[in-house]
């Protein structure tokens, strides 16, 4: 990987947000290019950065005072569509995991994770847009037996095209739009534009709905 990763920081602990901007600053990959313990605070950074500096990722706590993590990212999320999230907790997400997905979260990581999941998780949903672990995904797919869950994420109103189907599983598979031509023998422009469809068909926010949609209609199983 050779691109710079800028990274935002937004954490109403100051030693968390330094004991994260340390470890971080390790990695030759990893720039932090902005930190706050509000998102009043962010929000306003945000508005006022150049685009040099703009981050690519936003890691952002739940817990906070006086706006929450779930408040910002909404927020987020309809200004910023293009910046991607991973949400950091102390406790798991197992009440408001519909919710997170549903908003476009790109990540869930708890406070304990190892280093190398945390490290892990930033560098693939910047390359990818998402990262899942095993226990996300069976999370996930004990969330979805709940009928009424599983439709308040998705209202379709038309079904994926084969074609569009063939899209989703290489997406969920970590596959970039260039890859996904290749093995599709279709351009990218053509794999970007069946992406798009889909999104629009799904009703997503971003990958990360395509990858929830896929698993709960079976298109992708995670290995």
């Amino acid at each position: 990987m050779s691109e710079q990763i800028k990274i935002a920081l937004v954490d109403d602990e100051q030693l968390i947000l330094e004991g994260v901007k340390m470890l971080l600053s390790k990695e030759k990959n990893f720039s932090v290019t902005m930190m706050a313990n509000d998102g009043n605070v962010f929000l306003e950074n945000l508005e006022n950065i150049d685009k040099e500096n703009f981050p690519d990722i936003a890691l952002v706590d739940v817990q906070m005072e006086p706006m929450n993590g779930f408040a910002l990212v909404e927020i987020l999320k309809n200004r910023y569509p293009d910046l991607k999230v991973i949400i950091l907790s102390s406790h798991y997400k197992t009440s408001v995991l519909g919710y997170m997905v549903k908003l476009g979260v790109s990540a869930f990581l708890p406070k304990n994770s190892s280093k190398k999941t945390f490290i892990e998780a930033i560098a693939k949903v910047y390359k990818n847009g998402i990262f899942f672990t095993n226990e996300d995904h069976e999370m996930l797919l004990s969330y979805m037996n709940n009928s009424s869950k599983k439709k308040s994420l998705f209202d379709m109103n038309d079904d994926l095209s084969e074609r569009e189907r063939d899209v989703v599983k290489l997406i969920c598979q970590e596959f970039t739009n260039h890859e996904i031509a290749e093995k599709l023998f279709i351009s990218p422009r053509t794999v970007e534009s069946h992406r798009q469809r889909a999104i629009e068909k799904i009703g997503a926010k971003n990958t990360v709905g395509i990858v929830i949609y896929a698993i709960v209609n079976n298109i992708y199983t995670p290995a």
